[in-house]
């Protein structure tokens, strides 16, 4: 199905199944223990052995010599596999660095060996006894230090720099100003579930079961690396217990499974430790940003500039920083510049809302900062810089935006108008009070997504797709799309995910999941409903699906008849047309945040907060709040806590661990509040849908900076706002 005009009414506009706030289908497998996640797969590879992989202990140099001789006597030891012996390796499509290093080593942790063995005590104690010569090299660690020898460097959805006017002179004539600099470090993934996958070789072919965000993209850089055909690999991955985009790509865990499955001829489970998951997989890149405003005295915006610096390996990508600043707000006078340097650390790449998170975090400060110099409500001065057209190109209009929607009913909600805008003014006992906000903002992204629906006699519909479910609830508005399309309830439909022998779809990443796999899924279903009215003698433009018949006139016939004589299926997906260049299509939010800071530690404790979000048909408010809230969880470890310190003169990331890197728990987390706005955008998709899971860690830093700011007077412009930042300016508003 091509959807190239908007969408008109349909099916899914019953609202039935869809828009109703259902609990997971999946939800009895994962509380009672029994989903099957990937390490935990025992029905599916008997007589499993177990590997355990050696990182490299520098961080850029050269293996002068590996010796196995005391591994290969260990007890229960089954094979070794390293550069040496695992034959021919390519470089998949989307790794940036060998996943199998030897002899050259590209960051630290780079997997050089796999030991098998019987057991997991076996191979981990085999792999201490692998000896490793190494002839390390000087390399480069420190992005501040290497700003100057930054290049421009394309982004996933645009070019480096985009210029509008003349910013510079704008700026410089601007009577009121803001030039400053910002900082985010790097942060992990963190995941509950480690990286971790089990191989299986039945001949020439090989099943991988694993634990990944994107089946598809997984099959086809593993076969690549093999250098084999694609056929020949299966990949299964129906749970995953957390990705946020450190499993969209194929990993050391998956490809040093099957070289080890097929090194001992049978099959091998890898999982990663948790501490190579920090510094052998992949993180969110550190940023350098910069932010310009200028504006008149009334406070509209004139110029604006953002420029950011980030680093990655040779071949990497940088992160997106002024991504949002190209849409967010109307100024005449535009510039953004994005920056690359050469890092030798891990590969930096793809963690929730890419390019939109960390650039909010800067972008939404500096937005306070300057109502602040402008004596204006920091929501007044979004809501004057509005715009309806996408700045940069305005012919070309945004296909729905409600920014001053989701900042007037927040305000109204959170109470903002009983806000001191005076900062340090406001004391609860020992707490110094502040409440703050941001803009959301991320982009809807369109890609293609197919599905496979069956009707067997029954009256059972099943959906086969290789979609995945991260947690964020795919199977149940899977399920809720072919339940709104065939006329049946829930309970009637069956779904299967992660497998790349069904069609394939979306993926989840991006925020792009729901939306486009359940559009792909309506289009399987309106093929199956046209060999159902076939079958059944209805005009297929005639016949309505509901309540487990198909009727028409005064005529009525069991769904379920028309598989009496065999199951139907029709399989189909979406593809789309020129809309998404016609009309911009982003999705918009506002957060609101409270925080109580402690005047004599400086300890700072989020109180409040609210997420206002527009993004389209919500097609299940329960699973869409579970998604946002989690995302918000991110923004206040983003905001306060979460760091990967590096090393700079030996190359790694030091706080490896779930001990040291530091993740918001419970009693970090208030009371949160969502509210969705009643939105529908026919120029999306047939579900009139958008993305909503990476909405809602986009600004949270910032309000969360913002809110610290009005409670101490603090500005803190380099993340995470940690008490060491505050602690010696107390005094003065304490």
């Amino acid at each position: 199905m091509r959807f190239d005009t908007p969408a008109t009414t349909n099916p899914i506009d019953q609202l039935k199944v869809i828009g109703h706030p259902l609990s997971r289908i999946d939800g009895p497998l994962k509380t009672t223990g029994t989903a099957p996640y990937a390490y935990e797969r025992h029905d599916v590879a008997a007589n499993a052995a177990y590997g355990y992989i050696v990182g490299s202990a520098i961080a850029k140099g050269r293996i002068a010599s590996i010796d196995l001789s005391q591994a290969k006597k260990a007890s229960g030891v089954l094979a070794i596999v390293t550069a040496d012996n695992a034959g021919k390796l390519g470089k998949g499509q989307r790794n940036y660095a060998m996943l199998l290093g030897g002899p050259e080593i590209q960051h630290y942790h780079q997997a050089i060996a796999l030991v098998v063995a019987e057991t997991f005590e076996q191979a981990r104690a085999a792999a201490q006894l692998v000896r490793v010569h190494y002839v390390p090299e000087k390399g480069a660690f420190d992005l501040a230090a290497l700003t100057h020898s930054a290049k421009p460097a394309e982004v996933l959805d645009g070019p480096a720099d985009t210029k509008v006017g003349n910013f510079d002179e704008t700026f410089a004539a601007a009577p009121v100003q803001l030039d400053a600099t910002y900082t985010t470090p790097d942060e992990s993934h963190a995941m509950m579930e480690p990286h971790a996958s089990i191989a299986a070789w039945d001949g020439d072919k090989v099943t991988l079961w694993t634990s990944n965000q994107m089946i598809a993209w997984t099959a086809t850089d593993l076969a690549k690396t093999l250098g084999i055909d694609k056929a020949k690999v299966r990949v299964d991955s129906p749970f995953i217990g957390g990705g946020f985009g450190g499993k969209l790509f194929l990993r050391a865990d998956a490809l040093l499974a099957v070289l080890g499955a097929r090194a001992a001829g049978r099959p091998v489970k890898v999982a990663l430790t948790r501490p190579m998951m920090f510094n052998n997989t992949t993180h969110r890149p550190a940023t350098i940003q910069r932010v310009r405003f200028g504006a008149s005295r009334d406070g509209k915006i004139t110029a604006i500039g953002h420029e950011s610096w980030s680093g990655n390996l040779p071949d990497g990508r940088p992160e997106a920083a002024v991504s949002q600043t190209r849409l967010l707000y109307a100024g005449a006078n535009r510039l953004t510049t994005t920056r690359l340097a050469m890092l030798d650390l891990a590969e930096g790449n793809a963690m929730r809302a890419p390019g939109e998170a960390p650039g909010m975090m800067a972008l939404e400060i500096a937005v306070d900062e300057m109502a602040e110099r402008l004596g204006m409500d920091p929501i007044e001065f979004r809501i004057l810089n509005d715009t309806q057209v996408d700045p940069e190109r305005p012919q070309r209009p945004f296909s729905q935006r409600q920014l001053t929607e989701c900042m007037r009913i927040g305000a109204d909600r959170f109470g903002w108008s009983k806000r001191d805008a005076r900062p340090g003014r406001v004391r609860d006992g020992r707490w110094l009070v502040g409440t703050g906000v941001a803009a959301a903002f991320r982009n809807n992204l369109l890609t293609k997504s197919a599905a496979r629906v069956r009707l067997d006699n029954s009256g059972i519909v099943t959906v086969e797709t290789d979609m995945t479910d991260i947690g964020t609830g795919s199977y149940t508005i899977i399920a809720q799309t072919a339940a709104e399309m065939m006329g049946v309830p829930l309970e009637k439909v069956r779904v299967h995910l992660g497998d790349s022998s069904f069609p394939v779809s979306a993926g989840s990443g991006g925020q792009w999941g729901a939306n486009n796999s359940t559009a792909g899924v309506y289009a399987a279903c309106v093929k199956l409903r046209e060999a159902v009215a076939q079958k059944l003698g209805f005009n297929t433009t005639d016949a309505v699906f509901a309540d487990g018949e198909v009727r028409s006139g005064n005529r009525s016939v069991p769904l379920a008849q028309a598989a009496r004589d065999g199951a139907l299926s029709g399989e189909d997906g979406i593809e789309y047309g020129d809309l998404g260049k016609k009309y911009q299509q982003s999705t918009f939010g506002a957060h609101f945040v409270e925080v109580g800071v402690d005047t004599a530690t400086a300890e700072i404790r989020v109180r409040r907060m609210l997420a206002v979000c527009a993004a389209g048909r919500i097609l299940n408010p329960k699973t869409a709040r579970s998604q946002v809230i989690g995302a918000m969880t991110m923004g206040v470890g983003a905001a306060l806590m979460e760091e990967l310190v590096v090393d700079k003169r030996s190359g790694f990331f030091v706080n490896h661990d779930l001990a040291a890197y530091e993740v918001p728990v419970h009693a970090d987390i208030p009371h949160q509040d969502v509210i969705f706005l009643d939105e529908t955008d026919p120029m999306s998709s047939p579900m009139k849908a958008k993305g909503v899971a990476e909405l809602g860690i986009c600004g949270v830093g910032a309000a969360v900076a913002n809110a610290v700011h009005n409670a101490t007077g603090i500005r803190v412009r380099d993340y995470p706002i940690t008490l060491d930042k505050l602690l010696d300016r107390l005094p003065n508003v304490g």
